[in-house]
């Protein structure tokens, strides 16, 4: 299992156990995840931390004073 942080501007947007798709959008140097439909962004990340999976579970939603931050798990185990 792999956790993520994203930025959301609103609360309200997701709720915990919620599953969500994401899409990755690349920039020159590095990746970055959006929660379709665009309500949270991840952080960049270099080539070698990219996602194997589009699909994740929100695990948690924090307030903080920068705003809403949302924890998601994404299941990038092989399958055997």
């Amino acid at each position: 299992m792999r956790t993520m942080e994203f930025k959301m501007e609103r609360h309200g947007l997701l709720e915990a156990g919620q599953e969500i798709t994401v899409t990755e959008s690349a920039l020159p140097t590095s990746y970055y995840y959006t929660i379709v439909p665009a309500i949270a962004m991840s952080r960049n990340y270099q080539a070698y931390e990219r996602l194997k999976s589009t699909k994740g579970i929100v695990r948690e939603i924090n307030q903080t004073s920068r705003g809403y931050y949302t924890i998601v798990e994404f299941d990038e185990e092989e399958p055997s």
